[in-house]
């Protein structure tokens, strides 16, 4: 079993995989009559393949516990996969490089702080939603369309905090 400490979220530790989404590190600019920030363009949403859209959708996820223990992790090779919690829910974020296969020397994990969300590349290897303390609500931007977007790859993990 690999066994992972997650260590916190950055925008740098976590580039290999995607984007980290958070206002505190962003440049905005101000629209509607100057009473609105807008944080443009935080995140590459990627929509590969045929008829292939962005799907915007609300994901209810319960609460983990940790050590966690996991026994897969998956990946969507025809578009990227968004996470923003909508009311400051940490989560555990596992990861590994796209790619056929995932060598477990390159699996990371990570852990929020409740106001940074997540962008997966396509093809990035990740753990299913894992939120921490409480029932969390998520903000989801993903693909849409045809073909198989969704692989599972069996991998044995322990992560704690």
């Amino acid at each position: 079993m690999l066994e992972l400490k997650a260590e916190p979220l950055t925008p740098e530790a976590f580039a290999p995989f995607g984007d980290v989404i958070d206002t505190r590190t962003a440049d905005y600019f101000h629209i509607n009559a100057g009473r609105t920030r807008r944080y443009h363009d935080l995140a590459k949403v990627e929509t590969l393949g045929e008829q292939a859209r962005a799907l915007i959708s609300i994901f209810v996820s319960q609460p983990v516990s940790i050590p966690l223990e996991l026994d897969f992790l998956e990946r969507h090779p025809q578009g990227s996969q968004a996470f923003m919690p909508l009311h400051e829910e940490r989560f555990v974020i596992v990861v590994a490089p796209p790619g056929d296969s995932i060598d477990p020397a390159e699996v990371r994990a990570f852990v929020t702080d409740g106001r940074q969300g997540v962008n997966y590349r396509a093809g990035t290897w990740h753990a299913i939603q894992s939120v921490l303390e409480r029932e969390g609500e998520f903000l989801v931007v993903d693909r849409g369309g045809e073909g198989n977007n969704c692989d599972e790859h069996p991998l044995a993990l322990r992560i704690t905090l």
